[in-house]
């Protein structure tokens, strides 16, 4: 056996003090240990006593300074509390049985090695004594340092019954294998393929967790190219995955685009560990199946996908149990726009296209140059350079513009009110024309954004559609 150094932190002794005062074996188990021993940061503890959990808890909690409140879970035998920022839960050691239908699984006291086998993986199957006898050692039943070493995702028993059991550990292990750079072992990656159609059981809202948490790793294409490998992604995201293939006619052939969609999703993550950037890069394309035509003259096309795709956001966001709420309209947003600044590469843009994005990206307009640039995909590092360049020049004619016009986020400076009062109108369509009338002059570069320009306007348009001022000031 290893032994292992604790932090030096008093929560570990007080937790064996009050273990061994109640006779209960205890131990710091799982995801805990696996962080220690690959040096990454972590401050959730847990703790498994042979015994019972929430007493050990409760006696944890008067040994500390304040008491700290223990927060139990009955119908999971189990208890909680916060040392300073630390966060440790306590459990009793189990054993499980699982029912068919379900992946909450029957369970009754146990052993230490009971409790060890049921963990999902070797790598969170290690533990760290917390007894007098043995303080520090190393608990390793099932070659969890080995694995490590390995660089290797395994699980401790027979991996079809363990993803038959609780299917949602497939996703844990593309999760786990995505975000610690590990290989699935062989037998173990097989058994989530036989094992897919489980992931019918698991509900959506567990699912997206797994998948966000993927997606916020640091290279997410691997996640996803295993989840795709396994069956996988095609259950729990089909319209992703539809975007695979290349057709080809008459030698013309695309892109892949689910290939492209990753590599996109790789350099955002370069740049920002934006989750809703990162969704915006996964779904930027997500039209392109829907939209594809072959023409003789000019080959493949994807016309509208942009537009399409932005009205597919809100209800694949309610498929997959995301929020319905700024995250969506930032994605969308992004989505419908996401060709634009390309657009305005030409020497010859105008300077009302230039302001007609500022106002529609607004607060988004960073983050939609990132998704642009992160969008140039090309194996031809010279074109890349190349698009790069002209994207520098974009962010020069934005930032001119922005700084003459102060355009991002803009409102006109005549509110629906004052063309109310002015024209003693009520709420209608005609106001509503008079606004947007305002806005577009301003876009276009007709008038400034200033009181007195845009009154005089109004009052100029208004007579046109035969409305005479009350008050002219």
């Amino acid at each position: 056996m290893n032994t292992v150094q604790l932090p030096d932190h008093k929560i570990f002794k007080i937790v064996a003090e009050a273990a061994a005062a109640l006779e209960m074996p205890a131990y710091v188990i799982g995801g805990f240990v696996r962080d220690l021993v690959l040096k990454r940061p972590s401050k959730d503890i847990d703790v498994v006593c042979v015994g019972n959990g929430i007493k050990l808890a409760e006696a944890v909690s008067k040994a500390l300074p304040g008491n700290p409140k223990v927060t139990v879970f009955k119908n999971f035998g189990t208890a909680m509390l916060r040392a300073g920022d630390w966060e440790v839960e306590f459990v009793g050691a189990r054993k499980e049985s699982y029912q068919r239908h379900s992946r909450k699984p029957e369970v009754e006291a146990g052993t230490l090695e009971d409790d060890l086998k049921r963990r999902d993986f070797t790598i969170n199957a290690l533990g760290i004594s917390l007894n007098k006898t043995d303080f520090g050692q190393l608990v390793d039943m099932f070659g969890g340092m080995q694995d490590i070493k390995r660089k290797t995702i395994r699980t401790p028993l027979e991996a079809g019954i363990t993803f038959s059991d609780d299917p949602l550990r497939m996703l844990r292990a593309i999760r786990f294998a995505t975000q610690l750079h590990f290989d699935i072992e062989p037998d173990t990656f097989d058994a989530i393929i036989a094992n897919k159609n489980r992931i019918e059981i698991i509900s959506k809202e567990r699912i997206i967790d797994e998948l966000n948490k993927i997606i916020l790793a640091d290279t997410p294409s691997y996640g996803f190219k295993l989840l795709f490998q396994a069956g996988l992604l095609q259950l729990i995201f089909p319209k992703m995955t539809a975007l695979q293939g290349v057709d080809t006619i008459n030698g013309n052939t695309h892109k892949d685009n689910f290939y492209h969609t990753l590599q996109v999703l790789d350099n955002i993550t370069k740049v920002s560990k934006d989750l809703w950037l990162r969704w915006a890069a996964i779904m930027h394309d997500i039209a392109k199946p829907d939209t594809k035509r072959y023409h003789p003259k000019v080959g493949w096309t994807f016309h509208g996908h942009e537009d399409k795709g932005a009205r597919m956001v809100p209800r694949l966001f309610q498929e997959l149990k995301l929020p319905l709420n700024e995250h969506m309209k930032f994605v969308q947003k992004l989505v419908k726009l996401h060709l634009r600044p390309i657009a305005l590469v030409k020497e010859t843009v105008t300077e009302s296209a230039v302001r007609r994005l500022l106002f529609e990206a607004g607060e988004d307009i960073d983050a939609l140059m990132q998704l642009c640039k992160a969008d140039i995909t090309s194996k031809d590092h010279n074109r890349v350079k190349r698009y790069l360049q002209n994207f520098t020049k974009v962010e020069e004619k934005l930032k001119q513009v922005e700084e003459s016009d102060k355009l991002r986020n803009f409102q006109p400076v005549i509110t629906g009110e004052i063309i109310m009062e002015t024209f003693n109108l009520k709420p209608s369509r005609e106001v509503g024309i008079l606004k947007e009338a305002i806005t577009e002059a301003i876009l276009e570069g007709e008038i400034r954004n200033e009181y007195d320009q845009a009154f005089a306007f109004l009052l100029e348009k208004g007579k046109k559609l035969g409305f005479m001022p009350v008050q002219a000031n």
